[in-house]
């Protein structure tokens, strides 16, 4: 009865937790999003400077990831050769800093709600770009889930009240750049044995981002801010918008490391459906009945394309587990063989005596 409560005890706590993880990230992401759409809005803050914001995050970022790893020795660097770094971290950084600006520039021309439906294509893009670097290889099944996504996402764009197309196109280079990095991270970095968290992904991506945004901004945004004489630099809305963004970065790896990637992405369905109810509810973004028959179809795709990831996964590990048994039924099997094949030896040794 005792070691039963214990156990129930237990799973109890493990589940609170759980729960509690995913409500952090939730709020996080929730937070840093309609953030930086209020920075961004030109109706709301009207800061509209993406490169900027972007920029402000990553300096902010990476010199907190470098005071935890150089100062306080918080977190252990990796071990990366200059070659290395040059070959796989800085080409992440290159597409990080590619999907940050054009999907925070997307918040200039399109509705949070919006936004979160075009979003659903990302398994989409990481499926494809996965098969173009055979990192996935093709299913007709999948392929047939990633269409029917598409066409859910298409009858949300067809069902957009302020629809844009320079924001559509901005926020679906936004998700190609995201996923290509995605792809990258496995091919360039997870294969070769070398895994970052977010402490030390920003330790090393950051600055990477931060040069590859610094370009851009030098003709695109720094003209235009040099100009503006009313400007003054809001210490508290950018720092704790900078803050938010790290924290969120630190909710990602609390998130994954003590549930899964799965539990994350289910999270993130749950977190897409809040924000566009508060898109709705709050800001007086549009949200249409077209809308929402689309992005429930894609969702529905979605849902069925991370079961499938889950079942597989299971198979996986199922037949990695038959295999581990096999293999130890074979050690236990020779050992007994040998056994037998020595006993053997020694009675005809007792005989011929």
């Amino acid at each position: 009865m005792g070691k039963g409560s214990a156990l129930s005890d237990g799973m109890m706590r493990k589940i609170i937790l759980s729960y509690t993880y995913v409500a952090i990230w939730i709020f996080l992401s929730f937070t840093v999003i309609v953030y930086n759409k209020y920075i961004l809005d030109r109706k709301l803050y009207n800061w509209p400077f993406p490169i900027s914001l972007t920029m402000i995050h990553m300096t902010f970022c990476s010199s907190l990831a470098f005071f935890l790893v150089r100062i306080l020795k918080l977190v252990e660097p990796v071990a990366l050769s200059r070659q290395l770094y040059l070959t796989s971290v800085v080409p992440i950084g290159a597409l990080y800093a590619l999907s940050l600006w054009l999907s925070n520039s997307a918040y200039i021309y399109l509705s949070v709600s919006f936004i979160q439906m075009l979003k659903a294509l990302m398994p989409v893009a990481v499926y494809s770009i996965g098969i173009l670097f055979k990192k996935d290889s093709y299913k007709g099944n999948t392929m047939l889930n990633m269409v029917a996504i598409s066409f859910g996402v298409a009858i949300a764009a067809y069902g957009e009240a302020k629809y844009d197309s320079w924001g559509v196109f901005l926020q679906l280079g936004a998700v190609a750049f995201e996923a290509t990095r995605l792809v990258l991270i496995q091919i360039l970095l997870t294969s070769k044995g070398i895994n970052l968290n977010p402490i030390t992904s920003l330790y090393y991506v950051a600055p990477s981002c931060l040069f590859f945004l610094f370009v851009p901004w030098i003709f695109v945004e720094f003209p235009i801010l040099k100009e503006s004489s009313s400007f003054r630099f809001d210490f508290l809305i950018f720092g704790t918008n900078s803050l938010c963004a790290f924290a969120l970065n630190l909710a990602v790896f609390l998130l994954v490391g003590k549930t899964s990637a799965l539990t994350m992405n289910v999270a993130g369905v749950v977190k897409d459906w809040l924000l566009i109810a508060f898109s709705w509810s709050v800001i007086k973004d549009t949200v249409t009945p077209v809308n929402l028959i689309g992005y429930g179809l894609a969702f529905l795709g979605v849902g069925y394309y991370n079961h499938s990831k889950l079942q597989a996964l299971k198979a996986k590990e199922a037949q990695k587990k038959s295999q581990e048994v096999d293999e130890e039924s074979g050690k236990l099997l020779g050992e007994g063989e040998e056994k037998d094949g020595s006993e053997g030896i020694g009675k005809k040794g007792d005989n011929k005596a």
